[in-house]
């Protein structure tokens, strides 16, 4: 076999690697992901290398990270709504407590998951040490559980995964704004009552469920998901009080986008102060475990920064920017852009990766396996950070900074054209231009560059 043919298969078992499943964004795909996807033997025939680079698992956990936050944990920012005495005895209540546990069941169904997502999850969340979560997923057709153990630990900065049917693990290290973002957005009830508050809401009165008197809360503001914008066309969410004790006994959530998703959403089983120490938050990895070839990355940044590498990294492979920013049109825009297995820009990255394994065999005395380890991660860290923009723009949105992209009518070439903008105080706004440089202007120097754009 000549080095050039040895390469060629190299890269297909790479390709092949990623490739057990299609592009999704749900956390519950991406563990029916890890369980299906297996490393193949050196020669396998495989798709092309945009599989990799779009289907890697920690890809996939990284864009779920995303669009969990975003949809199911991320819960509204309005001042349209009133202030409830009840709700505030509530959350009194709940902020007594360091420590607490549930239960949560998800169904997700929609054009943009390849199959119904059925997960159910147990977590313990500590004010002091951070959370654990095992989720389990199932598939509906074949009726087949994966699981994963999660770890959030605020003092190390880091989230642990362990895979248990693949007899893998990985960390990746957080930021401080993500961190920050993550401790308000797990399912934290004091964050969802805060949030109800902001909200237009209906008192459901009482009503009795599993044998307990409870008092009703509901929201369809469809505000609510704000952050997301995309196609969503309603949103319920329900919050059940215990009326004994007044601290939260179930909720309900029901989201609906267009044809794309459909999610439903309910956590129960809560118990409070239920008594925790730092050994019940660290991670046990059995010695035959394996690193995933992702672990010890970094979680995508959601700053400025961030943004603007995102943005040029989709200019690179798409020659333009995505059209839109909210999470689930910048999912669709990826996933449709990585179909393209003939582009110039996948054809460059295949080349690349061929020169670099050439010269790792030739270099060094790596295994093939630690080649390929190498290249995936190198693949994976440079498709996450197309996950910064969608950080970045909810980020904005979350903070009432009132952002406005320009996406659909901007591109590379408009260099002196307003790409985006934010509102930074009532006499300043930031600027990104199509050539992706940045300043700040005046809202009468915002408001002549936004009469130059393509009406």
């Amino acid at each position: 076999m000549s080095p050039s043919e040895s390469i060629e298969k190299l890269i297909k078992k790479l390709r092949y690697q990623a490739n057990a499943e299609t592009h999704e964004r749900i956390l519950g795909n991406v563990l029916q992901t890890l369980d299906t996807l297996e490393m193949q033997k050196p020669g396998a025939v495989a798709p092309n290398i945009r599989s990799i680079i779009m289907k890697s698992p920690i890809t996939k956990l990284a864009a779920a990270a995303v669009i969990i936050l975003a949809i199911l944990a991320g819960l509204p920012f309005l001042n349209n709504g009133g202030s409830s005495i009840t709700l505030a005895g509530v959350l009194e209540k709940v902020e007594q407590t360091r420590a607490y546990m549930y239960k949560k069941s998800m169904t997700i169904t929609g054009n943009m998951m390849p199959f119904a997502q059925e997960d159910t999850t147990t977590a313990i969340v500590s004010d002091d040490f951070g959370m654990k979560r095992d989720t389990a997923t199932t598939d509906p057709n074949t009726g087949k559980i994966t699981t994963l153990q999660t770890y959030v630990l605020p003092e190390q900065k880091m989230i642990v995964t362990i895979m248990l049917e693949k007899k893998q693990y990985m960390r990746m290290v957080l930021d401080d704004d993500i961190l920050a973002k993550m401790k308000q957005q797990n399912y934290d009830p004091r964050e969802i009552i805060k949030q109800i508050m902001k909200c237009q809401y209906t008192e459901l009165g009482r009503s009795v469920i599993d044998g307990i008197e409870v008092q009703g809360f509901q929201t369809t503001d469809p505000a609510f998901l704000s952050e997301i914008d995309g196609d969503t066309t309603s949103i319920e969410f329900t919050l059940w009080v215990d009326v004994e004790n007044w601290l939260p006994f179930r909720s309900e959530m029901d989201i609906k986008s267009g044809e794309q998703m459909h999610i439903t959403v309910a956590t129960y089983d809560y118990h409070w102060n239920v008594p925790v120490q730092a050994s019940d938050f660290e991670p046990v990895i059995p010695d035959d475990f394996k690193s995933f070839p992702g672990d010890g990355m970094k979680m995508p940044g959601m700053s400025e920064a961030d943004a603007i590498e995102g943005l040029s990294r989709f200019a690179e492979m798409a020659g333009k920017y995505p059209k839109k920013l909210n999470m689930l049109d910048l999912d669709q825009e990826i996933a449709a852009l990585n179909k393209d297995k003939d582009s110039q820009y996948m054809k460059n990255v295949t080349e690349k990766f061929k020169k670099e394994i050439e010269e790792m065999r030739r270099t060094t005395e790596m295994s093939e396996d630690e080649i390929r380890d190498t290249l995936m991660k190198k693949l994976m860290e440079r498709i996450m950070t197309l996950q910064s923009i969608g950080f970045f723009y909810r980020t904005l949105v979350e903070d009432k900074k009132e952002p406005v992209y320009y996406g659909e009518s901007v591109g590379p070439d408009d260099a002196d054209k307003v790409l985006m903008r934010w509102k930074v105080s009532d006499n300043e706004y930031r600027v990104i231009y199509g050539d992706l440089h940045i300043e700040t202007v005046t809202p009468a120097k915002l408001a002549e560059l936004e009469a130059a754009l393509p009406k």
